[in-house]
């Protein structure tokens, strides 16, 4: 499966002297063996980024935008590869696989659209005959840490900006989804990038991270990934003045007012909360549900997730598929176990699915009776958990909703536009979706506030990060 890539440095594939294995989640056997890096080549890579500095200048905006065009019809061509690689390695089902795939395709596009609009403005000066200009330069190099659990839209929402600005970029994914990351270098290749401008290095933190975080010519670090891991970065980057941005930890609060229409919410909150096995940072984790349609929200949705189909990614069948590994797979049932013995009503799930010999399945559980100071409730637990509250009135729910150092997201069913306009205007968070849970696009800028992270991905916000802003005084 990783036979044809290895590390990718200097616009080569390279078979380093070191291997791990890529465990499926599906049989806990390894899907193969992949190459990964010593320090000396995460410094080849790094040296390889900055030969291609000037290069990458070279090509100009509309170069680089061709360069993104034509990586985009690539990956648009291996699209069923790609998602297969996703389902392989995450275990979530394939539709989801391949709608990840074409949201990664789009990052690409967008970026390319905006290579073209990297704009300057010019400022009169007090300076008699002189004036001011700002432009903008490409920060330089560029590394990006990703997650697993969404490996081609992470790298994607990296990449795709740095290299519109005309950063050279050294991809680290996670060492659990490499596969996604190396099909997506591949198509990469189809742009005509000069040698060093894209760069990908798996493998030990000592060798990966350690290297690139101590290195002054990389100028610019972004991460997904937990907020421990992005604090460390934090500190890291200090030494030697890295810019940095984050997407770090979720919990967010979803509320369903009185005059919710309840079936839509339905609808659109079970899928949602399953998706990936409930492992996305953005998906509601309390369940806050008015007084008046508590009861009907919890039977309704009890029934619908304990009839959701789990199995693997790769069968069209399943609506869910595994936790990515066993350390996963404890922590939620420790969270859930927990929960219960401090007074939670358990509904269904909480149990590992017994349906499969093998695996990380966990069934989808749904609680309730639950206080906002339980682990379950006030923590982020990253898997198919539904925590469920009641609340009375308005200014009590958004109160408890915003009592979390996490603002990545947060959500609300109402029919009242000017709830609506209080809602988002109340609630601690970088996103908030009002009868919607759509918050990804390329065109919108992504991100959160306090513990949830630093910057933007998405949007026109999301290439300022790889640009430095220059001003000069000409005076004539």
């Amino acid at each position: 499966m990783y036979a044809d890539f290895g590390l990718f440095i200097d616009g080569a594939w390279v078979k380093s002297g070191q291997q791990s294995d890529v465990i499926s989640p599906v049989t806990e056997t390894p899907l193969g063996r992949v190459y990964t890096a010593a320090a000396t080549d995460t410094a080849r890579a790094i040296d390889a980024a900055d030969k291609a500095r000037a290069a990458l200048l070279d090509m100009g905006g509309f170069g680089r935008a061709d360069a993104l065009h034509k990586a985009a019809d690539a990956m648009a061509n291996r699209a069923e590869e790609a998602a297969q690689m996703i389902s392989r390695e995450t275990g979530k089902p394939l539709a989801q696989s391949r709608r990840e795939w074409v949201l990664a395709v789009d990052q690409f596009r967008w970026y390319a659209e905006e290579a073209r609009r990297i704009y300057g403005r010019i400022i009169a000066s007090r300076v008699p005959n002189g004036r001011f200009e700002v432009t903008k330069d490409p920060v330089g190099i560029a590394a990006a840490f990703t997650a697993w659990n969404f490996p081609a839209s992470l790298p994607a929402r990296k990449l795709a900006p740095a290299l519109a600005a005309g950063c050279p970029v050294i991809l680290r994914p996670s060492s659990q989804t490499p596969g996604v990351a190396m099909i997506m270098i591949d198509c990469l290749r189809a742009g005509g990038w000069p040698d060093g401008a894209i760069n990908l290095v798996v493998g030990a933190t000592a060798d990966t991270y350690a290297p690139i975080m101590k290195a002054p010519r990389v100028r610019k670090v972004s991460l997904t990934g937990s907020t421990r891991v992005g604090q460390e970065m934090l500190r890291d980057a200090a030494e030697t003045v890295k810019k940095v941005s984050m997407e770090l930890g979720g919990n967010a609060p979803l509320i369903i007012y009185d005059d919710a229409d309840l079936a839509t919410a339905l609808d659109m909150a079970v899928p949602t909360k399953f998706a990936n096995a409930g492992q996305v940072c953005v998906t509601p984790d309390r369940f806050f549900v008015h007084e008046s349609l508590h009861d009907a929200f919890i039977t309704e949705f009890t029934k619908r997730a304990d009839a959701l189909t789990l199995g693997d990614g790769l069968d069209e069948k399943s609506e869910m598929g595994p936790l990515i590994n066993a350390r996963r797979l404890a922590e939620i049932t420790a969270i859930v176990e927990e929960a219960v013995q401090d007074g939670a009503t358990l509904h269904c799930g909480g149990v590992r699915d017994s349906g499969h010999n093998s695996g990380y399945f966990y069934r989808p559980t749904v609680l309730s009776n639950v206080t906002d100071q339980m682990r379950v409730f006030s923590e982020e637990n990253f898997g198919p958990i539904a925590a469920i509250t009641s609340f009375r009135d308005e200014d009590e729910v958004l109160a408890r909703a915003n009592a979390s150092s996490m603002g990545l997201s947060a959500y609300a069913f109402t029919r009242d536009p000017a709830r609506a306009k209080r809602t988002v205007a109340a609630l601690h968070a970088g996103m908030v979706g009002i009868n919607s849970f759509a918050l990804a696009a390329s065109e919108a800028p992504f991100g959160g506030t306090n513990f949830s992270g630093l910057g933007r991905e998405g949007g026109s916000e999301g290439i300022e990060d790889y640009l430095d802003t220059k001003l000069a005084q000409i005076v004539f």
